[in-house]
Formats: C-alpha cells, structure tokens, sequence
C-alpha cells in the first residue's frame, strides 16, 4: 500500500471512530466531523449496547495500531492483574515500546514509531529492540541509536519538530529530546495516557465474548 493509500484510509477509519488517529486525520475531522460515506451526515439510529462496546474496543486497538489477538492478550493479563482490568488494560499498553517512542515525541505517529523500532533504531538501555510490542520497565531508557541521529525524521523529532501536533509529555516519562532519550520513570496512569477510550466499555465486551 502506498503512503498516500495509507493515509487515506487512516482518515476514513479516523471518521469512522470518531477519533484522530494521526496528525492529518485531526485536520480532516475539524472540517468533516461525521462519518465516511453517503449516511455519514444523517444521524444514526441508536447503536446497540454490542456496537457501542465493539466501537470502544476498535477505537483503543486503532490508536494503538494493534492486532486483535494482541490486544485480547493484553487484556487477558490486565485482567489477571490486581486493580481495574481496564485501567490496566490501557497501562499495559502504555508500556509498548512504540507507544512510548510517540509520547517521548521521536515518531509523529504509531505507525512511523514501529517503522523506527522494526528498522533497528531504537534502543532500550543500550541494547537493540526492533519489536514494536516490547515492554519497557520503569527505569529503563529508550534512545535513538548513535549512528541513526544523523537521519532526517530524527534531527526533526530532536528540533522539536512533532511538539505542535503531538499531546504534552505525560508525567511517567522523562525526556531529553535534543539527546533524542526518553526515561520511564514510572507505571503510567490510565488518567495520564491520552488515549480516547471508555475503558469499562472494553471490558464489557471481552467479558460477553
């Protein structure tokens, strides 16, 4: 698929979702802020519960740009854990490596984030990762590899260039980014993340299945 094809069907699913999912698809929903196609404009009828729940549930994996059976595991273990199975849920998510090279503010989007990792250019305390879905642990530090520094979309990402469409820097990370490193300090909150997501939606879901 072409960069272009790419995009454009970022943006549907963006309308479709009602959430942007990258920088170009928020400009697309301020001036087109229903759904794709002839009924996008017309109200729709009342979803069901089911619907409402299966939107909620695509529109975390969108923004996270996973697979279904990733994010099914992922709850399967949120919901193993102690706490709020949708808090964790999001909170495991959060620690994705390509999640967090997006917040740290080096990629200005999921997708140019695991393009990054799976090309070898980022490091987990020093080592090599090129598995977008890695966990980083707190402490840890993501950084870009000394010899790929020198590449354009990372001397962008080191000026700042992704400051003005990406959200602030959350308070689990620490980052320098004219060094392009970033510090997990801690556990993210679910209140922290942002992500759109009715998170307890999520849950219902999974539970009916």
């Amino acid at each position: 698929m072409s960069t272009r094809s790419r995009t454009r069907s970022k943006t549907r699913l963006s309308r479709a979702l009602g959430i942007p999912l990258t920088p170009k698809a928020a400009k697309y929903l301020e001036k087109r802020p229903y759904a794709p196609g002839e009924h996008g404009r017309t109200k729709r009828k009342t979803d069901s519960d089911y619907a409402v729940r299966l939107r909620e549930k695509q529109r975390l994996r969108a923004q996270y740009g996973i697979r279904e059976a990733q994010l099914r595991r992922t709850f399967e273990e949120a919901r193993k854990s102690q706490g709020l199975s949708g808090e964790n849920l999001v909170e495991l998510l959060e620690m994705r490596l390509d999640a967090l090279v997006v917040r740290a503010g080096f990629a200005r989007t999921t997708a140019q984030a695991r393009q990054m990792v799976v090309h070898r250019h980022i490091l987990v305390n020093g080592e090599l990762v090129d598995r977008p879905s890695f966990r980083v642990k707190p402490g840890q530090m993501i950084h870009v590899k000394p010899r790929s520094e020198g590449m354009e979309p990372f001397q962008v990402a080191a000026a700042g260039g992704h400051v003005d469409v990406l959200p602030p820097v959350p308070g689990y990370l620490e980052v320098e980014i004219d060094k392009l490193q970033a510090v997990l300090v801690r556990r993210p909150k679910r209140a922290e993340v942002p992500v759109t997501c009715e998170v307890q939606l999520v849950v219902e879901y999974y539970a009916a299945r």
